[in-house]
């Protein structure tokens, strides 16, 4: 783009607009929609804390902002408030995404939420391999 107007001047204004305009387009990210990891908790703990939080990685590699509440609330003792909080955060999130071959008592609460919501469910196995609806 020439920086000369139609006159001869120099305008770097316009030049500078149209450089904002590409620097912003690279710099901006794409929109990152919100999923909520539903996993096991209880059982082993640090084994499903760890695989929450590789599910996460996981979900987050496919353009996605993952909400994990193992990694979130793990200063919580009291189970029963943090299903409360996790219900809350399903309402924020796009889909719902649930790990493992095994359902916990929370997780069902979770999913029952979501399925009232209306809100998508995809389910995975151990190895984060789209599974079909349980």
């Amino acid at each position: 783009m020439d920086i000369r107007n139609h006159e001869g001047y120099i305008d770097e204004v316009p030049w500078q607009a149209i450089r904002n305009v590409e620097r912003e387009a690279v710099e901006r990210p794409p929109f990152l929609p919100l999923v909520y990891i539903c996993a096991p908790y209880s059982g082993d703990v640090a084994k499903n804390i760890r695989k929450a939080a590789e599910f996460a990685a996981f979900a987050y590699r496919r353009g996605n902002i993952p909400i994990t509440p193992h990694l979130l609330f793990p200063f919580l003792d009291e189970r029963r408030l943090a299903i409360q909080m996790d219900l809350v955060l399903i309402g924020k999130c796009k889909e719902v995404w649930v790990l493992g071959d095994r359902i916990t008592v929370g997780m069902r609460a979770e999913i029952e939420r979501a399925k009232r919501r209306r809100q998508p469910i995809r389910y995975f196995n151990g190895e984060f391999q789209e599974a079909a609806v349980l």
